[in-house]
């Protein structure tokens, strides 16, 4: 498999039941391609909630999941993407996030400071991408086409020892 990726893309109509059997699903994915069992449940944790996501801001109620892995020079690279139609509104929350994200210089203190900021919320706490940075460890960026979000989660996993 070394410089090929190894993928999995699965397009729904998501809903909460679905997001359990999808992480159980990719998690075996993840541990059969990395063999490493933090960076898995890392990435199992990442892509449960960037499913979420897209359940809860779908304005359509369909989602689609791209899962690729591809290992070079001792390294496997990890992408996640998730697409989905949203309101201008959601749209506009995500991008202000992944902005913030972007800048901030120490991501688990942003995460702690989203935490506390919407500690009090009923309804959607907004912890899933900051979440995903700090404690997955992974960068996030999103792309915007028309009503149409496309959120990327990357990380890279060393798959051998070093030299």
């Amino acid at each position: 498999m070394h410089g090929k990726e190894a993928y999995v893309e699965l397009k729904f109509c998501p809903n909460v039941e679905l997001i359990h059997v999808v992480r159980r699903f990719v998690s075996n994915f993840y541990e059969r391609l990395l063999a490493d069992a933090d960076a898995t449940s890392r990435l199992a944790l990442a892509t449960h909630e960037l499913l979420e996501n897209a359940v809860k801001f779908a304005s359509d109620g369909e989602s689609t999941i791209r899962i690729g892995v591809t290992k070079e020079r001792g390294l496997s690279h990890v992408t996640i993407r998730t697409w989905n139609r949203s309101s201008a509104e959601n749209i506009a929350t995500i991008e202000k996030m992944v902005d913030e994200m972007s800048a901030a210089q120490d991501l688990f203190a942003y995460y702690q400071t989203v935490m506390r900021k919407n500690a009090k919320k009923r309804e959607g706490s907004r912890l899933g991408l900051a979440r995903i940075c700090a404690e997955a460890e992974m960068a996030i960026d999103c792309q915007i086409f028309q009503d149409e979000v496309c959120i990327m989660a990357r990380t890279q996993v060393r798959t051998e020892s070093p030299s």
